[in-house]
C-alpha cells in the first residue's frame, strides 16, 4: 500500500543534511568516496535525492562525518527507511525512476511554472488527450503500460483540485500545442474547452504564445520551475529528456530560467486574451 510520506522529499532533504555534514566536516565528495571505497556519483546522487539511500549509507557516512550526537544519526536512518517507501504513484505500476522523481517533487511543490513548445502539459490533459499523446510518444507501450501512464496522469491533476492548497500552476503555451492535432478534432476540441474551463481557476493561469510573436527565449526547448514551502528545499528547474532528466538547483541556474520565464510571459498574451484566442481555435476544430 502506497505510504502518506513522499519518498522523493525525505531522499531530498536527508541528502541535504548529509552534505551539511560533509561541508561541516570540510571533505570533498571525492575524499568520502575514496573512505568508503565507492564512486564520486554515487555520493553524489546521494546528496541530491536522485539515489534510493539505505540505512546502511547513513550510518557508513556519519562514520566519516564523526557525528556523535547519536539522536541524530537514529534521526537520519529513520529517514532513509522513510525515503525508501513507495509514493501513491508505485500504485501504477513500474515507472521510470527519473519520473518517480519528478512526480514526487511536483506532489509536494506549492507552485509550478511551466512552459510546453508542442503539448498541452500534463496537469492540464484530458483524458483522451493524454491517452494519444502517450500513444504517440511511447509507440511500443502495451496498453497495460500507456492506461497506467494515464491513470497517474490524471491522479497528479489532483493536486489542482484539492480543497486546501492546491497547487498554484502558471502555464505558457506555444500557439503549437493548439494546432498539433493529437488525437482527433473532436479530441482537440475537448481539450481546449478543457483548458478555457481550468483557466478561470483561481490558483491556475494559462498564457499562449502566438505564432505573431516570432522568435523568443522558448525555442531552446521546454521547462518547469518548482516552488516548495519548505525553506530548506531549493527552487528546482526540471528539463524531461528521452533517457534522462536535468535537475536544476543552483541559485545562478535557477535565476536564468526565472528570468527567462519572466519573459516569455510577457511576451504572450494575457489572460482574457488567452480564452479568445483559444475559443478561436475551437472553431477550427468544429465538425
Amino acid at each position: 500500500m502506497a505510504s502518506s510520506v513522499n519518498p522523493t522529499v525525505r531522499r531530498r532533504r536527508l541528502g541535504q543534511e548529509l552534505r551539511r555534514l560533509r561541508e561541516e566536516k570540510g571533505m570533498t565528495a571525492e575524499e568520502v568516496a575514496d573512505r568508503l571505497l565507492v564512486s564520486q556519483s554515487k555520493i553524489s546522487r546521494l546528496e541530491n535525492g536522485r539515489r534510493s539511500i539505505s540505512q546502511r549509507d547513513v550510518r557508513d557516512l556519519c562514520g566519516v562525518y564523526e557525528v556523535q550526537d547519536q539522536h541524530l544519526v537514529e534521526s537520519l536512518m529513520q529517514m532513509a527507511k522513510e525515503s525508501r517507501q513507495q509514493g501513491w504513484w508505485h500504485a501504477f505500476g513500474t515507472l521510470s525512476p527519473t519520473y518517480s522523481v519528478y512526480i514526487g517533487l511536483e506532489s509536494d511543490a506549492v507552485s509550478v511554472r511551466n512552459y510546453e513548445s508542442l503539448i498541452v502539459p500534463g496537469l492540464l490533459q484530458t483524458p483522451q488527450y493524454a491517452e494519444s499523446v502517450i500513444r504517440g510518444m511511447w509507440p511500443e507501450a502495451s496498453m497495460d503500460d500507456v492506461e497506467n501512464r494515464v491513470g497517474v496522469r490524471l491522479r497528479r491533476q489532483d493536486r489542482l483540485h484539492a480543497p486546501e492548497k492546491p497547487l498554484r500552476f502558471w502555464a505558457v503555451l506555444d500557439e503549437s500545442a493548439l494546432r498539433r492535432v493529437v488525437g482527433d478534432r473532436q479530441t482537440m476540441r475537448e481539450q481546449l474547452e478543457r483548458l478555457i474551463e481550468l483557466s478561470h481557476m483561481p490558483h491556475v493561469t494559462l498564457q499562449i504564445l502566438p505564432y505573431s510573436v516570432g522568435s523568443h527565449p522558448g525555442m531552446t526547448g521546454t521547462f518547469s520551475v518548482l516552488e516548495f514551502d519548505d525553506p530548506s528545499d531549493s527552487t528546482t528547474v526540471y528539463i524531461e529528456g528521452v533517457t534522462s532528466d536535468l535537475y536544476l538547483e543552483k541559485h545562478s541556474d535557477v535565476q536564468k530560467y526565472g528570468v527567462m520565464y519572466e519573459h516569455l510571459r510577457a511576451q504572450a498574451l494575457n489572460a482574457d486574451e488567452t480564452r479568445k484566442f483559444i475559443q478561436d481555435v475551437i472553431k477550427e476544430y468544429a465538425l
